[in-house]
Formats: C-alpha cells, sequence, structure tokens
C-alpha cells in the first residue's frame, strides 16, 4: 500500500482559502472602517473581483481533488472527505496528467462510475527534479500498469 497523492491536501483545500477569503474580508474591514468605501465606493471592486476568481479558480483546481489516493497493487483506494471507494486498475478509462497546473493533478476517467464519480481528480506525488516538463514516474507507471491489468482480462 502506497500513497501516490500529494500530501497537504488539508491544507490546500481548506487552509489555504481561509486565509484568502480571510485576508480579502480584513482588507474590506479595514477600507470600511477607514472611510475608504464611502469616499469611493469603486474601491470594493477589486477585491471583490479577487474573491469571485479565487472562488471560480479553487473550485475548478483544488475542491475537487481526492484527499487521499492509495495505491494497492490490483486497485486503487480513493478518499474524499467521508466518501472512499475502491478503483480497480481494469476500470480506468484513460489517465489524464495536468503537469502544469498548480497543484499537479491527475485525472482518472472510469468506465464503470463509483460513489466519486465517472471521473476522480488527485494531485499525484511529484519527486524532486529540475525539469519542470519531466513525466511524473508514479503517474507513467500507473498507466502501464493499467494497460497491463486492461491486456490480461481481455485474453
Amino acid at each position: 500500500m502506497d500513497r501516490i497523492s500529494a500530501k497537504g491536501m488539508f491544507f490546500r483545500k481548506r487552509i489555504f482559502p481561509f486565509i484568502w477569503f480571510g485576508f480579502i474580508a480584513v482588507f474590506i474591514a479595514t477600507a470600511g472602517v477607514a472611510g475608504v468605501v464611502q469616499k469611493d465606493p469603486f474601491f470594493l471592486l477589486v477585491p471583490v473581483a479577487m474573491a469571485v476568481f479565487g472562488y471560480l479558480l479553487m473550485r475548478k483546481l483544488v475542491w475537487d481533488l481526492a484527499d487521499e489516493v492509495t495505491d494497492h497493487g490490483t486497485y486503487l483506494r480513493v478518499r474524499r472527505g467521508a466518501v472512499e471507494d475502491r478503483v480497480e486498475l481494469t476500470n480506468i478509462m484513460n489517465i489524464d496528467n495536468s503537469f502544469l497546473v498548480n497543484p499537479p493533478r491527475a485525472t482518472l476517467r472510469l468506465i464503470t462510475p463509483g460513489s466519486l464519480g465517472k471521473e476522480i481528480a488527485f494531485s499525484p506525488k511529484r519527486p524532486f527534479t529540475l525539469n519542470p516538463f519531466a513525466r511524473n514516474p508514479i503517474i507513467e507507471d500507473l498507466i502501464e500498469r493499467v494497460h497491463r491489468a486492461k491486456s490480461n482480462v481481455a485474453r
């Protein structure tokens, strides 16, 4: 049983958004107390835009990520919140690896949807490398194992 997902998802999914929106709220409250908002109501335009942009970005790239993915050889155990699912390697149709986003993202498209849906996204562990375009060896190994598992079932 090896963990293939990155650590720190609690920080990325819970703590960082709290800091982001908390900073914006404190900024708006301080400006309100100082009387800046009463003098120039357009002052709120930038912080509100930052809040909307942050919400949309986090909803699209962070909040849908699985909390933990562990590799058990012939299947993956995926947990998002209180929901846990077992994903057989033979049930994986495709693995998409997006490494030019932060956090890095791998998406498993399933043949038969499970309790977490038809697509499961997680942030894979990434070994240290100076090459930002290097392939993730964990995901590459998973792609090969999924292919082998499907080839063995087809025989």
